[in-house]
């Protein structure tokens, strides 16, 4: 069953009505677009590039190989992807404002070929079935009304044998660091998000709902619930994030 078959949603540490989550989540990502990159650089002292690095190993690219990144807006994993010898790249971000910045980064860069952008929603994704290698969704799935329908939606575009990878803030697996992470979530990244994102409070969502999000174990059930198998998942920097994967078979 539906982790928000009651029609209700958690928006950090708000329960609200399924239906206006996306539209909350929307106001955040426009507010924070243009200063998304930065703030990740500033939040994670640059972590995050070393995480992400991890899912492009994760992934193998390959020449001809099809990736569908899921909240990818800006760009950052389709980018990499296509530099470690990927062949296509289709992007798919709920915010408008998200995918124009990755669309103004390609076109920057002169990156014109290998990639697609579109605007949609995980939960009911505009791509056919069986038609992409692999799936990635980084730092996007916490941000979801229904997780399970985004996992199923993640199968059923999947051809068989492709890979689902995701990368996502998870449940700190050391004593002495979780406090110490509980003490800069909240104090340090919405001060961060006032002075270089002038958003306070888009960035006390993003720590609450990095709180509200499955442990490393539960979502492994819920992806196997979802039809994917060999389901597993690696720990950064303890617990952090993690990268949960599993096989369409």
């Amino acid at each position: 069953m539906s982790e928000n078959s009651s029609d209700n949603a958690s928006f950090g540490y708000r329960d609200v009505e399924a239906e206006e989550k996306p539209g909350l989540v929307r106001g955040v990502f426009s507010s924070v677009a243009s200063r998304y990159d930065l703030m990740n650089d500033l939040m994670s002292g640059g972590i995050h590039r070393l995480w992400k690095a991890t899912l492009i190993d994760q992934i193998r690219p390959r020449p001809g190989q099809h990736l569908l990144d899921v909240a990818g807006g800006t760009g950052d994993i389709a980018f990499r992807f296509l530099e470690a010898g990927g062949g296509r790249v289709t992007v798919c971000d709920l915010t408008e404002g998200m995918v124009r910045v990755g669309r103004d980064r390609a076109i920057d860069a002169a990156r014109l070929t290998g990639l697609d952008w579109t605007v949609g929603d995980a939960q009911r994704l505009p791509i056919a079935d069986g038609s992409v290698d692999a799936y990635t969704i980084a730092f996007g799935l916490r941000n979801v009304t229904d997780i399970d329908s985004a996992l199923s939606e993640a199968r059923r575009v999947l051809r068989p044998g492709g890979k689902f990878l995701c990368l996502e803030f998870s449940t700190v697996a050391l004593p002495v660091l979780d406090r110490l992470y509980d003490a800069y979530s909240f104090k340090v990244l919405p001060a961060l998000g006032r002075w270089v994102a002038k958003d306070e409070e888009s960035y006390r969502y993003l720590a609450e709902s990095i709180r509200r999000f499955p442990p490393q174990d539960v979502l492994c059930g819920k992806m196997r619930e979802a039809g994917l198998e060999r389901v597993g998942y690696r720990n950064l920097s303890g617990g952090i994030a993690a990268i949960h994967q599993g096989w369409r078979i």
